[in-house]
C-alpha cells in the first residue's frame, strides 16, 4: 500500500527489460524506453483484435515474441466482438493469479481473526480443468487453469470432485455439484453472483425450500467476483437467510487486479506490485486516436477510467474493456463501473453499467422489490414517438404499480447521468419502460447461445438491440 508508486515504477522498468528482448519489443523500440513517458510514445493501447497476429504466431510455434520463451498456458475467454480470445499466461504471471486470490482471504482472516472457514468444506464453481492444447501450449478457463494450482493443504477440503469439475454441460455440472454438496460441512463458497444464486436455487428445492444457512450452518465466507455484486447481493442474501462474510476479488484473464482487503472499506484494493502495470484512460477518450494516459501517481478519485494493462505475460498497453472509479488514492482503492463496450449512447447520453446498477438498486430498496437480472437497450420509435430506453427485468417478486416502480428507476438514472437529464429535460427521450421476463428468462437465452455458466455473464448494456430481439420468447 505504501509503495504503490514506487512498485509501478519498477515494475515497468522490469517489463522495459526483459520485453526489449522480443520480437514486440524489436518492433516497437522498448530497448530505447527509459521513463513512463517513452514508453507511451514507444507502446499504443491495443485490444485483442490489434494483438491477434503475436497470438497467431506464438500458436504457430513462435518463441519470444511477446514475452521470453513461450507462455505456459493460454487462458481461453470469450470476448465482445473478437469470438474466442487466447490470452497468454507465463511462468512469471501465473503465480499472481493463485495470490490475489490467496491475499484476499489471509486479509480477511487477519482482520476478522476467523480462520476457522479453512477447516470446512471449499467450493470452488470453476470452469473444466481439463486442458486442451492449442499450438502446443495448454489451453483452458482460467478458472480451471488456476485449479490446478490450489495449494495441496485445501485440496482435500474443495468441492466438488475433480470429475464434476471437468463436466462441460452447465445444468448437468451444477446437479452433480448439489449431490456432491448437499449435506457437507461447507464453509466458503467461490462463483460468479448468478451462477451462484443458480446453485442456491437448487439446493433450496432439493430441501423443500429451506435456507442455505439451514443447509450449511457453519457456511461463514462467500467469495464473488466478475460482475457488480450490488444486484445480486438483497436476492442472494434472502437465499442465505443468515449472515456470513462476503469478499469482492477482480480477477480476469489478463490479471488478478485487486481485491476487497477490509470488510467495512468500499473498493478492492489495487493489487500493485504483481508484475502488472497499469494505465488509466478518462472512459471518454478511450476510443480516441491518441488518448489521455496516467499512471498510478496521476490518478483522481472519482474519475471513471478505463484499464490497460502491461503484464509479465506479454500484454502491452492492453485495454482490458473494464472501466474503473477510484475511491480512495490512500491507498489505492477502486470499483468496477462497468465494460467500455457496454454502455448506452444511442442518443447521446453515454449511460454506464454503474449507473443503471444504482438506479435499480434504489428503486428496488424503495419498493421492496428483488430483481433476479435485467438487460437495456435503446428503443428507437418509427411511429413519430419519442424513443427510450427499454428496461428487460426478471422480477423475483413484482412491484405492486409498475408505473411507479418505472418512474423511480428512471428519476434515480436522471439524478445520476447528467447527459441523461438533458436529454429528458429537453423532450429528446421520453422516461425508460419496463418490459417484464418470465422466470428463468435470462438462464433461458444463456443457453440458447451456448453460454450457460461458468464465467459468462448477461451483458447490462447494449447500443443496439442485438439482446433484445434474442430476448423476445421470454417476454412474460
Amino acid at each position: 500500500m505504501a509503495t504503490a508508486v514506487a512498485d509501478q515504477q519498477q515494475i515497468l522498468q522490469y517489463l522495459v527489460k526483459y520485453g526489449s528482448k522480443t520480437a514486440f519489443g524489436a518492433e516497437h523500440n522498448l530497448g530505447q524506453v527509459k521513463t513512463y513517458e517513452d514508453f507511451k510514445a514507444a507502446v499504443p493501447i491495443r485490444d485483442y483484435e490489434a494483438f491477434t497476429p503475436y497470438i497467431n504466431k506464438i500458436k504457430e510455434g513462435g518463441q519470444n515474441i511477446l514475452w521470453k520463451g513461450k507462455p505456459i498456458y493460454f487462458a481461453k475467454t470469450s470476448g465482445t466482438t473478437s469470438g474466442v480470445k487466447y490470452i497468454p499466461i507465463t511462468k512469471e504471471s501465473i503465480p499472481n493469479h493463485i495470490a490475489g486470490a490467496r491475499d484476499a482471504l489471509l486479509c480477511y482472516m487477519a482482520e476478522s481473526g476467523n480462520t476457522a472457514f479453512a477447516d470446512g468444506k471449499m467450493i470452488f464453481l470453476s470452469g473444466s480443468p481439463e486442458l486442451e492444447r492449442v499450438g502446443g501450449i495448454p489451453t483452458g478457463r482460467l478458472s480451471g487453469i488456476v485449479n490446478h494450482y490450489i495449494p495441496r493443504y485445501l485440496r482435500g477440503n474443495q468441492l466438488p470432485s475433480y470429475e464434476t469439475n471437468c463436466i462441460e454441460d452447465w445444468e448437468t455440472k451444477l446437479g452433480k455439484i448439489v449431490e456432491e454438496t448437499f449435506g457437507e460441512n461447507m464453509t466458503l463458497i467461490s462463483g460468479i453472483p448468478p451462477w451462484m444464486q443458480m446453485y442456491f436455487d437448487w439446493l433450496s428445492a432439493k430441501a423443500d425450500g429451506k435456507k442455505i444457512k439451514e443447509l450449511f450452518p457453519k457456511l461463514q465466507v462467500i467469495v464473488h467476483g466478475g460482475v457488480n455484486f450490488e444486484p445480486y447481493k438483497t436476492r442472494l442474501m434472502e437465499s442465505l437467510g443468515g449472515e456470513v462474510a462476503f469478499i469482492e476479488t477482480f480477477p480476469a484473464s489478463e490479471g488478478f487486479f485487486a481485491f476487497q482487503d477490509k470488510q467495512d472499506t468500499e473498493g478492492l484494493l489495487l493489487n500493485t506490485d504483481a508484475g502488472i502495470f497499469y494505465e488509466f484512460v478518462p472512459a471518454a477518450e478511450i476510443h480516441n486516436e491518441n488518448p489521455t494516459r496516467l499512471s498510478l501517481a496521476d490518478v483522481k478519485v472519482g474519475e471513471n477510467y478505463a484499464l490497460v494493462v502491461s503484464t509479465n505475460a506479454g500484454l502491452w498497453g492492453y485495454s482490458i474493456g473494464d472501466t474503473v472509479r477510484f475511491v480512495s488514492t490512500e491507498p489505492y482503492r477502486l470499483v468496477v463501473t462497468g465494460r467500455v463496450k457496454h454502455f448506452i449512447s444511442a442518443f447521446g447520453e453515454h449511460v454506464i453499467g454503474e449507473e443503471v446498477e444504482y438506479a435499480m438498486k434504489k428503486a428496488a430498496q424503495e419498493h421492496n422489490v428483488h430483481i433476479t437480472e435485467f438487460t437495456i437497450a435503446p428503443k428507437i420509435q418509427v411511429t413519430g414517438e419519442l424513443p427510450y430506453h427499454e428496461w428487460f427485468v426478471e422480477f423475483e417478486t413484482m412491484p405492486e404499480d409498475m408505473t411507479k416502480f418505472s418512474a423511480t428507476v428512471n428519476n434515480y438514472l436522471r439524478g445520476k447521468n447528467i447527459y441523461y437529464e438533458d436529454l429528458m429535460a429537453g423532450n429528446i427521450l421520453q422516461p425508460l419502460k419496463i418490459t417484464p421476463m418470465k422466470k428463468n428468462a435470462f438462464i433461458e437465452y444463456m443457453k440458447s447461445i451456448g453460454k450457460l455458466g461458468g464465467q459468462n455473464k448477461v451483458p447490462r448494456l447494449g447500443n443496439d438491440r442485438k439482446i433484445a430481439d434474442a430476448l423476445q420468447p421470454w417476454i412474460a
